[in-house]
């Protein structure tokens, strides 16, 4: 048995190219199989403070920024809360087999406890249950599993503290799809699912008769890269004898931009019932009126510009935007939607190692509902993260 170390991330690039950072991997190689494995510690401590009121603790919000959890209405005076967790921290292993027709086949799988249900406690032992964020194969183009959409350019997220960062602004899925790349280009045939608002609230159903489908081309060039993606999905309700169906189609343009030593990254995203795609399902896909679906549009962005100012130390600045236009017509049916919703904030990260990051990051959010009751947050979060 030969266990070769690797000098390069190489061989552990085709394994993270689909996540959101490619981080160092440690390899031993068995016979014509190549075994990696890499992740992340982070700990995450945050001062936030809401203008109306503040989330229960069991609350994503309270871990990382999710949008809709912003609470609207009269102003409260209630105290900042201090959330502190690492759950963010993750762990993924792979392997890299030589065939004998010369070619490779990849796998990949990954986990966090972010988010995951059921979760632990912070009473004694804050024992989060892990969950599947990648599993995957690839081989002579395909990709088979659980990934990142294809809708999805992981490439333009900024560096932020934020687990999301422009959560509002951005297409954010990871799902199950059977995906092909050539060139430039990639299409994918991936998992569907609706969320559509009812008089009883929302519910997501699972009963398309189709799958989601994604196009996406990469332009790559000296001055960074530009993505244009494409979506087109079956929106559904299948319930209470009811059986009615909507076509959802969305765009959405993004990239890089070198600006010397700094960075310009963007999105912009339009299309009809986007819904759990964008801003972390911000709004719902469409709205039930009778027996037919109306499909909701939205415009969605983000603008980054990063700064290094040197080896060591760099800094993030960013806004982020969601735009809903509901039926107001319908507003008896879907109650008080979500109308917008936008955040600013701006942080400092410190490497004196290359693995090794301080950081503090302030943020400013807020959401406006139909009504126009509104609310925002402050939040001031620092964290410390290695790589491995």
């Amino acid at each position: 048995m030969k266990f070769t170390p690797l000098k390069t991330l190489a061989a552990s690039a085709v394994l993270c190219a689909l996540s959101s950072t490619a981080y160092g991997a440690t390899a031993a190689k068995v016979g014509d199989t190549e075994f990696t494995y890499g992740g992340y510690i982070k700990l995450d401590a945050m001062w936030s403070d809401y203008s109306a009121g503040v989330p229960a603790g069991s609350s994503a919000g309270r871990d990382f920024y999710v949008p809709v959890t912003t609470p609207v209405g009269p102003d409260n005076d209630s105290d900042a809360v201090f959330d502190m967790h690492a759950r963010e921290s993750r762990f993924n292993f792979g392997t890299a087999t030589l065939l004998d027709n010369g070619k490779t086949i990849n796998t990949k799988i990954e986990i966090d406890f972010l988010a995951s249900a059921p979760g632990g406690n912070e009473r004694v032992s804050n024992s989060y249950a892990p969950r599947v964020r990648h599993a995957f194969i690839s081989y002579d183009g395909w990709l088979f599993g659980q990934t990142w959409s294809n809708f999805q350019n992981v490439g333009a997220l900024p560096e932020a503290l934020d687990f999301v960062g422009p959560a509002e602004g951005t297409v954010f899925a990871r799902q199950t799809q059977v995906k092909y790349t050539t060139g430039a280009w990639s299409f994918s045939l991936e998992n569907p699912e609706s969320t559509i608002t009812t008089e009883d609230g929302m519910v997501a159903t699972d009963d398309a008769s189709l799958p989601d489908f994604t196009a996406r081309y990469t332009h790559k060039a000296d001055w960074g890269n530009l993505v244009v993606a494409a979506l087109a999905r079956q929106l559904t309700y299948k319930k209470e004898g009811l059986d009615a169906d909507e076509s959802s189609f969305g765009i959405s343009a993004s990239g890089m931009v070198k600006l010397g030593q700094d960075n310009l990254k963007f999105m912009l995203t339009q299309g009809k019932g986007l819904g759990r795609y964008i801003g972390i399902n911000l709004a719902h896909g469409a709205v039930l009126n009778g027996d037919q679906l109306d499909a909701i549009d939205s415009t969605s962005g983000f603008v980054a510009y990063q700064h290094k100012w040197n080896s060591q130390w760099r800094s993030t600045f960013l806004y982020s935007f969601f735009s809903a236009d509901n039926n107001t017509d319908l507003l008896t049916i879907s109650g008080d939607p979500t109308k917008s919703s936008q955040s600013y904030s701006a942080n400092i990260l410190y490497s004196p190692v290359k693995r090794l990051t301080f950081g503090a990051e302030f943020k400013h959010a807020e959401r406006e509902l139909e009504s126009g009751k509104d609310g925002d947050m402050e939040r001031l979060q620092f964290s410390v993260k290695y790589a491995f």
